[in-house]
């Protein structure tokens, strides 16, 4: 089974998008942050990792380039943020984003983007 770790500090949006991974099958870890984040890539193993970019302590790009680190860049990261201009989508596809969304997302976007990285898994 697929596991997907959740990192997002607004528990409302965490709690949502751990629902809609749980009705589409998938096995769900969450953490509310990026330094919690980093303990579950190492005790859960993660499949996917699905951070939100603006958080409190380490951001959403330090826990990507830690995953792509620690994971020897096979684990990859979705992005779901309500950061929308250009210039922050390219940036954030330099620090080793695979897919990244835009709040407010749909329960089809979140699952079309597990699935098609999860195709190779």
């Amino acid at each position: 089974m697929i596991t997907v770790l959740v990192v997002e500090d607004t528990s409302s949006e965490r709690e949502l998008i751990c629902e809609y991974l749980r009705q589409g099958g998938y096995s769900v870890v969450s953490a509310c942050d990026g330094k919690e984040g980093l303990e579950k890539l190492e005790s859960a193993k993660p499949n996917i990792v699905i951070t939100d970019l603006v958080m409190p302590g380490m951001s959403g790009l330090e826990l990507c380039r830690a995953v792509k680190k620690n994971a020897a860049g096979k684990v990859p990261v979705i992005a779901c943020t309500s950061k929308t201009q250009e210039l922050d989508r390219l940036w954030g596809m330099k620090q080793g984003v695979d897919v990244y969304l835009t709040k407010p997302f749909t329960k089809e976007e979140i699952l079309h983007a597990v699935r098609s990285l999860a195709v190779g898994g």
